[in-house]
C-alpha cells in the first residue's frame, strides 16, 4: 500500500487509549438528566465480525454520540449471545471445548468492536454462557413454573436413529441428518413449553402502541399472532364395536365459519394427532393409514417451503355431525397439523378452496348451503366462500352468515358440542433442546414425587465441563453420571436431573434487562431502581430478520416479568431500527458465495473511521448498502482532505483563538457562515431522524467544500479569515464526531479542544441563517438561462428586470411573447413563451 493520506493507524490508537484510560463511556444512572438507552442486537460469537455486524453496531454508535452531545445520559452497552449449536459443533469437528471456543471467538471479536472504536460501556459486558448470567434464565423458568406458564408435553422432534439424537431444523438437510445422511423420522417426545398463547391477546393489542417501530415489522408479528373469533365444535367419533360401556371419543373442531357446518360432508385430521393410536385400533384401513402417517411424517422433514400437494387416506372411521347425527368419514389430511388450532378440521368443500380439492381429489361430496345474494346455484369448478344465505341447513335457512354463526353457536352451546373461541395462529414456545451447550432446565424427575423443581438456593445448575462430544447418541449430559443422577430435593431418593437444556431465544429474551439494570453477583438478575430508570430501550437496532421469534419472545418475556412485579414496563423497545444488508455483486456477503469482504483488511488499509463513514454514507440505515470500493476509497478521501486542510490552517493561523469573525463580512464570508450554520441544521435534523444518517454525512462532505473554497481565496481580511475557518472546521469536526469519531478528536486536539465528543451538540446562530442575497434560477421554457443574485423578498419583475440584463436570456426571449409566468419566490421564475405572431 502506498503512503496513507493520514496517519489513520497512530491516530486511532491514541484515541482510543484516551478513551479508555478517561473511562468516556461508562454509565450510570443519573436521575438528574434525561437518559437514552440505544442498543444494538448482540452478536453470535462466531469467531469474527461481518461487515452487517460493522454496519448495525456503526449506526447504533453514531446515535449514541449523538445523544450524549445532546445532553443525554447515554447507555450504550455490549454482550454475547454466547450459547448454541454452533459451539457443538465446533467442539464434535475440531475436538475443542465449546466454551474454550466460545470464549476464544469472544476475545477476537471483543478486539475488532474496540478497533471499530465503538462507544460502549464494557463495564456492563455480558455473556449469556456465564453461570452469572444463566443461573437467572433457570430463575426465571423456576417463576414460569410456578405461574403454570411452563409446562411439559410430547411434541414431535427430528429423530437420527443412526446418530441416536434429536435434531434441530437447521441439521435437517433434504430430509436427511446433516451428520451421517440417514434418514431423518419424526418422533414424539416429551417437552418443555412457555404458554406464551396466554399472552397472545395482550402482545397482539400491544402492537399498536409500537409507533415508533416499522410498519411492516408490527404487520409480520400480527400475522404470527394472528387471532380468529369462531367457534369450537365437537364431533363424536362412532364406536366400532357395540360395547356401550368404553367412553366415546371426541374431537374437537375450530371454525369461523359455523354458517357452514351443515356442509360438512368429511372432516380431517392431522396424522400426528395424539388420538390417532386410539383411532386406527380396530380399524380395517389401520395398516394403510399407518403408512400414510409414516410417509407423510417423512415428507414433512425435508426443507420444502412449497405448499405440499394434498394428500389423505380414509381412517375407517366415521364421525356424527353435532346437529343432525349424519355419519360423516374421518379422514387424515397431510395438510393438517396437530399444534395448529386442535389438529382437525371439518371440510366444507362448497365453501372452502382447499377442502374442495381434496373431495374432487377423493370423490367426496359436495354439499352447499350458503347462497350468494339468497340465490340457490348450480354446479360450479371452485368453491363459494363468501358470505350469503343459508338453505339446506333445517332451520336455519334463510339467516344471513353472520346471524347464522351466532345462533348455530348458540345452539351447539346448548347441546354442550360446542362453544364460541378465540384462537391464534401463535402456538406455545417448545424451549427444549437435547443439546449440551445451553442453560440446563433447573428441575428434577423423581420416580415417587415426578417433577420437582431445583431448589433456588441450588441455583444455577451448572453445565459440567468434563464432558466427551462425539456426535452420537445426543447430548453428552444424559452419560454424565454426577450431573444426571441426584437426589431429588423433596424425598432425597436417587432421581434424574432434567438433560434438555433451553432455547438460546431465552438467553436474548431479557439480555436488554440485565445490561440496564445488572445486580452484583447472587443479589438478584436486575436492580429494580435502575431498570426504572433506563427502561424502555430508546433505540433498538437489528436485522430484519429477528422481525417475528426474538422480538415476539422479548414482548412476552417483559410482559410476564411486569405481571411478576419485576419490569416496570410491559413493552422493552420503543423505537426499532431495522438496517438494512449488505450486498456484493447483488446478493447477501457469504463465505458460500466468495464475496464476503474483511473487515479486518478495509481497518488496516484505510482506517477504522474510513469504514464507518463508508457504511453509514453510502445507503439510508434501513435500506440495503450495495458494496463499491470506489465509495470506499471515497470515504478516505474525505477523510484526507479534512486532515491536510486542518493542518493548513494551523500552519497558516497557528495561534488557536475563539474570537469571532469581524462584523463587517465580505459576501463570500457570510454565504460561508450561512453554509456552516445551515449545515448544523441539516445534521441535527437528520440525526433526529435516524433513517438519514447518509444525507447528514452528504451535508458535511458539502461543508468541507465550501471551507476548501473559501480557504483558496485570496484577498479576504486575516481578522475575518482566521476565526471563520476555525469556527467552520470546528463545527464541521464536532457534526463529524459521531461517523469518525477518531480522527474528529485528534483535529480537535489540534484545535485547541481537549474532548469533541464531550462538547455540548451546536446550535445554529438565526442571524446567520437569514440570507441577504439569494441566487434566483431563470428558465425560458423550462430550460436554465442564467442566475441573479438578489434580496430574498425580491418580487417577480425584479428578478425579471434583472435577468433581462443578461445576453443568453435576451436571445431565448427573441422573437417571442411571454404567455405565461412561474415564479418561486426567493427560488425561481420560469418564463413560458411562444414565437410570435
Amino acid at each position: 500500500m502506498s503512503d496513507p493520506l493520514y496517519p489513520f493507524d497512530d491516530i486511532e490508537k491514541t484515541v482510543q487509549n484516551r478513551w479508555k484510560s478517561d473511562k468516556a463511556f461508562s454509565t450510570r444512572a443519573d436521575r438528574t438528566k434525561p437518559k437514552y438507552y440505544c442498543l444494538e442486537m448482540f452478536p453470535y460469537p462466531s469467531g469474527r465480525i461481518h461487515m452487517g455486524h460493522v454496519r448495525n453496531y456503526s449506526i447504533g454508535d453514531a446515535i449514541a454520540r449523538y445523544k450524549r452531545m445532546r445532553g443525554y445520559n447515554v447507555l450504550h452497552p455490549m454482550g454475547w449471545d454466547a450459547f448454541g449449536l454452533p459451539a457443538e459443533n465446533a467442539a464434535i469437528l475440531r475436538g475443542i471445548h465449546p466454551a474454550e471456543w466460545t470464549e476464544s471467538n469472544i476475545a477476537h471479536m471483543k478486539e475488532q468492536l474496540q478497533r471499530l472504536g465503538l462507544s460502549y460501556d464494557w463495564d456492563r459486558e455480558v455473556a449469556t454462557c456465564s453461570p452469572s448470567y444463566y443461573r437467572w434464565n433457570q430463575w426465571f423458568f423456576l417463576k414460569l413454573l410456578e405461574k403454570g406458564l411452563a409446562y411439559r408435553k410430547e411434541a414431535l422432534l427430528n429423530w437420527c436413529d443412526s446418530c441416536a439424537t434429536v435434531l434441530a431444523n437447521e441439521q435437517v438437510e433434504d430430509g436427511r441428518c446433516w451428520r451421517c445422511g440417514s434418514q431423518v423420522i419424526l418422533r414424539t417426545m416429551n417437552q418443555w413449553f412457555l404458554r406464551i398463547t396466554d399472552y397472545a391477546r395482550d402482545l397482539m393489542a400491544g402492537l399498536s402502541s409500537l409507533e415508533g417501530w416499522p410498519e411492516r415489522v408490527r404487520t409480520m408479528q400480527a400475522n404470527w399472532i394472528s387471532p380468529s373469533t369462531g367457534a369450537e365444535i365437537t364431533f363424536e367419533v362412532d364406536p366400532l364395536s357395540l360395547d356401550e360401556r368404553a367412553a366415546p371419543l371426541r374431537l374437537k373442531v375450530f371454525t369461523t365459519r359455523a354458517d357452514t357446518l351443515f356442509g360438512v360432508t368429511f372432516v380431517t385430521i392431522a396424522p400426528e394427532h395424539p388420538e390417532m393410536d386410539l383411532l386406527l385400533e380396530g380399524s380395517p384401513q389401520e395398516k394403510q393409514a399407518r403408512n400414510f402417517i409414516e410417509e407423510t411424517l417423512r415428507k414433512r422433514t425435508k426443507e420444502n417451503r412449497e405448499e405440499p400437494e394434498k394428500e389423505g387416506v380414509f381412517t375407517g372411521r366415521m364421525v356424527r355431525h353435532p346437529l343432525t347425527g349424519e355419519k360423516i368419514p374421518l379422514w387424515i389430511g397431510n395438510f393438517v397439523v396437530a399444534s395448529y388450532g386442535t389438529g382437525v378440521v371439518m371440510g366444507v368443500p362448497a365453501h372452502d378452496q382447499r377442502d374442495f380439492e381434496f373431495a374432487r381429489k377423493y370423490g367426496l361430496p359436495i354439499k352447499k348451503v350458503i347462497a350468494p345474494n339468497g340465490e340457490i346455484q348450480g354446479g360450479a369448478d371452485q368453491a363459494m366462500t363468501e358470505d350469503g344465505t343459508l338453505f339446506a341447513s333445517e332451520r336455519f335457512d334463510g339467516m344471513a352468515s353472520e346471524t347464522a354463526r351466532r345462533e348455530i353457536t348458540k345452539e351447539l352451546e346448548s347441546r354442550k358440542l360446542g362453544q364460541p373461541r378465540e384462537t391464534f395462529r401463535l402456538r406455545d414456545w417448545g424451549i427444549s433442546r437435547q443439546r449440551y451447550w445451553g442453560t440446563p432446565i433447573p428441575v428434577i424427575h423423581c420416580p415417587h414425587c415426578g417433577i420437582v423443581p431445583v431448589p433456588e438456593e441450588d441455583l444455577p445448575v451448572l453445565l459440567p465441563r468434563d464432558v466427551h462430544f462425539s456426535g452420537k447418541g445426543g447430548s453428552p449430559l444424559g452419560d454424565h453420571p454426577s450431573f444426571s443422577s441426584v437426589p431429588c430435593p423433596a424425598c432425597k431418593e436417587t432421581a434424574r436431573r432434567e438433560t434438555d437444556t433451553m432455547d438460546t431465544f431465552i438467553d436474548s429474551s431479557w439480555y436488554f434487562l440485565r445490561f440496564a439494570g445488572g445486580a452484583p453477583e447472587g443479589a438478584a438478575p436486575f436492580v429494580p431502581e435502575d431498570l426504572s430508570y433506563w427502561l424502555p430501550v430508546d433505540q433498538y437496532i437489528g436485522g430484519v430478520e429477528h422481525a417475528i421469534l426474538h422480538l415476539l419472545y422479548s414482548r412476552f418475556f417483559t410482559r410476564v416479568l411486569y405481571d411478576l412485579g419485576l419490569s416496570p414496563v410491559q413493552e422493552p423497545f420503543s423505537t426499532l431500527l431495522t438496517q438494512g444488508m449488505v450486498l456484493k455483486d447483488g446478493a447477501k456477503m457469504s463465505k458460500s458465495k466468495g464475496n464476503v469482504v474483511d473487515p479486518d483488511h478495509l481497518i488496516a488499509q484505510y482506517g477504522a473511521d474510513t469504514v464507518r463513514l463508508f457504511t453509514l454514507f453510502s445507503a439510508p440505515p434501513d435500506k440495503d448498502l450495495s458494496w463499491d470500493d470506489k465509495a470506499v476509497e471515497g470515504a478516505y478521501r474525505f477523510l484526507g482532505r479534512l486532515y491536510g486542510r486542518v493542518n493548513a490552517l494551523l500552519e497558516e493561523f497557528p495561534q488557536a483563538n475563539n474570537d469571532s469573525p469581524g462584523k463587517e463580512l465580505t459576501s463570500e464570508a457570510t454565504a460561508l457562515r450561512s453554509k456552516i450554520h445551515e449545515t448544523i441544521v441539516r445534521v441535527t435534523t437528520d440525526l433526529d431522524s435516524h433513517a438519514q444518517l447518509n444525507t447528514a454525512i452528504a451535508a458535511l462532505m458539502e461543508l468541507l467544500n465550501a471551507l476548501g473554497s473559501y480557504q483558496a481565496l485570496s484577498g479576504e481580511p486575516d481578522a475575518v479569515r482566521g476565526p471563520l475557518l476555525r469556527e467552520g472546521y470546528l463545527t464541521l469536526l464536532t457534526l463529524l464526531s459521531p461517523f469518525a469519531p477518531h480522527i474528529a478528536h485528534h483535529l480537535g486536539e489540534r484545535l485547541g479542544i481537549d474532548r469533541i465528543d464531550a462538547l455540548n451538540w451546536p446550535v445554529a446562530d438565526p442571524k446567520a441563517l437569514v440570507k441577504e442575497t439569494v441566487s434566483f434560477v431563470l428558465q425560458v421554457n423550462g430550460k436554465l438561462r442564467t442566475t441573479v443574485t438578489l434580496s430574498p423578498g425580491s418580487s417577480q419583475d425584479e428578478v425579471e428586470r434583472e435577468a433581462r440584463k443578461d445576453e443568453k436570456v435576451l436571445r431565448a426571449l427573441e422573437g417571442q411573447t411571454v404567455i405565461k409566468r412561474i415564479f418561486v419566490p426567493g427560488k425561481l421564475l420560469n418564463l413560458v413563451v411562444r414565437p410570435s405572431s
